[in-house]
């Protein structure tokens, strides 16, 4: 495995995520920022955060296998959220936790969750892009 996930002494430990991620392998994964579309590009949960998180996880999942890679090799998660607030957290974490079960990931890259404003088109509330590094 080319990522070793880890929580540094002297870092808070986030339970969602892991702080840091350390890359060994040879071949860099870049994969564009995937939003709440099915393979026919219609969007999934018009409206729910939990839903729309989800199929953004799958998607990238989706994206990793096509690449020979898989969330293991994944070693950095960027979140974009329309209309960040707070108290958006759960909705966003349960989506969040339903995809990682079902793709069998046990923890967590380090992440990063940014608010914007609006994404591609109004429907989505969510974009989530990763990099993933393959021995």
């Amino acid at each position: 495995m080319a990522i070793t996930l880890m929580n540094p002494a002297g870092l808070p430990e986030v339970d969602v995520y892991r702080q840091v991620s350390i890359a060994s392998g040879s071949k860099l994964v870049f994969i564009a920022g995937q939003v709440a579309w099915d393979a026919d590009g219609t969007t999934v949960g018009e409206g729910d955060l939990g839903a729309q998180a989800e199929r953004c996880y799958l998607n990238i999942g989706t994206a990793l296998t096509e690449a020979g890679a898989s969330f293991d090799d994944v070693a950095k998660v960027t979140v974009h959220v329309v209309d960040w607030t707070p108290d958006k957290m759960p909705l966003l974490l349960e989506g969040i936790a339903r995809a990682m079960t079902k793709l069998g990931v046990t923890a967590a890259p380090p992440a990063t969750l940014i608010g914007v404003a609006a994404l591609d088109v109004p429907e989505h509330l969510i974009e989530v892009e990763a990099t993933a590094v393959v021995d």
